[in-house]
């Protein structure tokens, strides 16, 4: 036996303390940690052979430790954990524990379950809305009487069978390409829906197909959490019912397509006349697109928008494609399908189908109504039109325009359409509207389209901006009436940095130097031209939409000079907002078409509208005075008919598809176009020699029609006269032009006949009261910047050239109303050369081959 010591057994109950290596040198270091394990157990002792140290002789202690030694392990914890509680000051403080996040996460976890189980519980499939029986929208004039009926849901459901596949692959290429795999509701499309709508990226519902089917078919169309709840189980339970076939042929049914058609059957006749298993894939790509956005994706009402509409056709072509629905090579040699014009029922026909899809148009756009609940009917309508003045303006279209039509003999006559809106300037009511002679026969809105050039009768817009912002002329003049410029036709226009501009005038008339109100009466092209120059062509534009163009109105950005000769394509209705903001001396308020709106006789909130300064009284005021002598001698003699004092400007389009007469007297701003359209093809159309004329100018029709319905339309009411506040200086004269503004001044040719009138503000004296050369030749423009209108000679008959300070008279009498004497100046007149035309009401508008304007 050795005589090393041997180890000892440990005796039960008895705990070995000697210590033991470490392993590492961390594991040396003073543990801090709060786990329990490091805390002494409550069966351990010190008491092990040689104490605790190994050092001193083992003592036993009596079972259970004692109460001293369990106080002491409490306490030893305790200041552990008061420790780490020591070192959680400042920010750690906080920063939550691991058991505060598992606690709130479980807490989450519960509520979303429980919220989602008792939503599912609660929430019952409901039975069918009653789409097929709502009733019928009423659309009344002011005063109360029926215009129309509408809002008859024109549906036609059909077996899935009885689509193509085309057509099914379409919508399902256009809505959701993942139906037939996904869930009912899609979560993650629903989140980055809402999230693209929030950060401005576009409004998405991130709706599936079911959930769209269950707010057709169950749901109303209103936007509410409430409705998007109700939709998310109720989409959830049908897909449990349902199958997929059964919830795509129901959306297939409900869906609006525009035109009035529910379902895809319903369409499929509205626009291509057959039935939908007939559609093939180029048809149903374009059904499909219209989901989207129904009324301004038909190309037939909206030409307008037919790029974009295209663009909607290639992507759902492009997505079938994608899925192995649609052949390469036979989605290669598809073309667009342009849908048929639209047939109506009588109840429509006239100008009552044109007023109820423009009303529509805006209680949709104004966010008055929705349009699928819209069309789903129960609506009653009270629009701002008023009967007499819309039964004056069709009388007055027909006097002068469509009764002199041969359309049998003369095929150009064919082309004549014709589009007018009046304003009251003061309310914005829009109080009566042309938009066509039927629209059963013709359905495209000419009051709304935005497809033709206005010419010339955008100069106005020039000369109010050159007055707003306190314009000068390239030598430091400023622009006033009276301002002097060189008018010869294709004079370069001077300090303008682009391409070299040189606009025509109308048969390259030469004006020489020539005052801002005598270039406006007789609409020249060279002075209006450089005014934009002077003016600055963005703050040209920038007065446009202040006074009432539309901000997108197709051409208007990027014209350069040329924007004063009125390439931008407005609507007839954005042009009569704007010159009722000048007939309410600067002051424009946003036209309304509707005066009451009600639902099962509950008021529908309308948005407010507010009347603004668009320009100052001063800009708006002179450049009335201004425009009343186009109407008192200059190019528009014919709107006199009125009766009352008025002021006015004409334009025609380029290749003469358009002439235009935008005028008003201080209580109604009236805008006509005469256009030229193809009724085949919808291209545009010259109208040369229609109704038997060389040429169709703003100086005839347009002004002749604008006549007779203010007349007839303000009848009975008082005569209003001009109350006119002008630009200081705007009667004072000024030097003719100097030969450093673009060319020779009139003034300095010797040969020229006209001479100065009397230095005396007054009554100038007139010329001759027959109208001399108010026509107008090629309105083809320089090729310098993409061929704009060019317009010249558009001459009042016989007025005279002479001193500006004849000019004027009294549009400003000592109270400041518009009464006094002519704005003709004295002077010599030049006649020469010139044939005499009819007086006001002919409309043998150019008997030398050229037009008024």
């Amino acid at each position: 036996m050795s005589d090393e010591p041997q180890p000892q057994k440990p005796r039960p109950g008895w705990a070995s303390h000697e210590p033991q290596a470490a392993d590492t040198p961390d594991d040396a270091r003073d543990d801090t940690r709060t786990d329990e394990a490091a805390l002494p157990r409550s069966d351990e002792s010190d008491t092990e052979s040689g104490g605790k140290d190994g050092t001193g002789p083992a003592t036993a202690t009596p079972g259970g430790s004692g109460k001293a030694g369990v106080s002491a392990k409490k306490a030893a914890r305790d200041e552990r954990r008061a420790a780490l509680r020591a070192r959680r000051t400042g920010w750690r403080r906080l920063v939550p524990t691991w058991r505060m996040v598992c606690g709130a996460f479980l807490v989450t976890a519960l509520l979303v379950v429980g919220g989602f189980l008792l939503g599912y519980a609660l929430v019952q499939i409901p039975a069918a809305n009653a789409l097929a029986t709502q009733q019928a929208n009423v659309y009344l004039y002011a005063d109360g009487s029926v215009i129309a009926r509408d809002g008859e849901v024109n549906r036609e459901n059909v077996t899935l069978s009885q689509i193509s596949e085309d057509a099914q692959h379409a919508i399902l290429a256009a809505e959701d390409r993942d139906f037939y795999t996904e869930s009912a509701v899609d979560p993650q499309a629903m989140i980055r829906g809402a999230w693209n709508t929030v950060t401005g990226k576009g409004k998405q519902s991130g709706s599936t197909i079911t959930q769209q089917y269950v707010k057709n078919y169950y749901l109303r169309q209103e936007q509410t959490v409430t409705r998007k709840v109700k939709e998310f189980f109720i989409a959830i339970k049908l897909d449990r019912n349902q199958s997929k076939d059964e919830i795509l042929e129901g959306y297939l049914n409900t869906s609006f397509f525009g035109r009035g058609a529910y379902g895809i059957q319903a369409a499929a006749h509205a626009y291509y006349d057959m039935d939908a298993s007939e559609l093939d894939a180029g048809r149903a790509a374009y059904l499909a697109a219209l989901v989207n956005a129904p009324s301004q994706y038909d190309v037939v009402a909206h030409p307008e928008n037919r790029a974009f509409v295209e663009n909607r056709w290639n992507y759902v072509l492009d997505g079938m494609v994608d899925e192995g629905w649609l052949d390469p090579a036979e989605r290669a040699r598809l073309t667009f399908p342009v849908p048929k014009r639209t047939t109506h029922s009588t109840g429509m026909s006239g100008q009552r189908g044109y007023i109820v899809n423009i009303v529509k148009q805006h209680l949709t756009a104004n966010k008055i109504v929705d349009e699928a609940a819209l069309d789903a009917g129960g609506y009653r309508i009270t629009t701002t039109l008023e009967k007499d003045k819309q039964d004056a303006f069709v009388e007055s279209v027909n006097d002068n325009l469509m009764d002199r039509l041969d359309q049998e003999n003369r095929k150009v006559d064919t082309y004549v359409r014709a589009g007018g809106a009046s304003i009251e300037p003061k309310t914005g009511k829009v109080v009566a509207m042309y938009n066509g002679i039927d629209y059963v026969k013709q359905y495209t809105p000419n009051a709304t389209r935005r497809d033709f050039q206005v010419g010339s009768s955008f100069k106005p817009f020039v000369f109010a901006a050159a007055v707003e912002n306190g314009s000068r002329t390239q030598d430091g003049r400023r622009i006033t009436p009276n301002t002097h410029y060189n008018g010869d036709s294709e004079r370069p226009v001077q300090g303008w940095a682009g391409p070299r501009y040189a606009p025509e005038n109308e048969d390259h008339e030469d004006y020489g130097d020539i005052t801002v109100s005598e270039a406006t009466d007789k609409s020249v092209n060279a002075v209006y031209a450089q005014m934009a120059v002077d003016v600055g062509p963005d703050k040209v534009r920038e007065t446009a939409v202040d006074l009432g163009l539309s901000a997108d109105t197709p051409d208007l950005d990027g014209a350069g000079p040329s924007i004063a000769l009125g390439v931008a394509n407005a609507s007839v209705l954005d042009m009569a907002q704007a010159y009722a903001s000048l007939a309410n001396h600067g002051k424009h308020t946003p036209y309304t078409l509707v005066e009451k709106v009600t639902q099962n006789g509950r008021d529908i909130a309308l948005p407010e509208r507010r009347t603004r300064q668009a320009v100052s009284r001063e800009a708006a005021d002179t450049t009335t005075s201004v425009l009343k002598g186009v109407v008192e001698k200059g190019t528009a003699t014919a709107a006199q008919t009125s009766g009352r004092p008025a002021a006015g400007k004409t334009g025609t389009a380029e290749e003469d598809t358009a002439a235009w007469f935008a005028g008003y007297t201080p209580d109604l701003a009236t805008v006509v176009a005469v256009m030229g359209q193809d009724p085949v093809t919808a291209g545009h159309k010259s109208l040369y020699g229609a109704m038997g004329l060389p040429r169709v100018n703003g100086g005839g029709a347009p002004a002749e029609i604008w006549g007779q319905y203010t007349r007839d339309a303000l009848a009975g009411e008082p005569v209003s006269s001009f109350s006119l506040r002008l630009q200081p200086g705007a009667h004072e004269s000024q030097p003719p032009a100097p030969d450093s503004s673009g060319g020779p001044s009139s003034s300095d040719d010797p040969s020229d006949p006209a001479t100065d009138g009397s230095d005396d503000p007054g009554e100038g004296d007139t010329g001759s009261s027959t109208p001399g050369d108010d026509s107008s030749g090629s309105d083809t423009g320089s090729g310098d910047d993409g061929g704009t209108e060019s317009e010249g000679q558009d001459s009042g008959g016989g007025t005279s050239t002479g001193s500006p300070s004849g000019g004027q008279g009294g549009d400003t009498g000592d109270d400041g109303t518009g009464t006094g004497g002519e704005d003709t100046g004295g002077g010599a007149t030049d006649d020469s050369n010139r044939d005499e035309l009819p007086g006001p009401g002919g409309l043998s508008g150019a008997l030398d081959g050229r037009r008024w304007d």
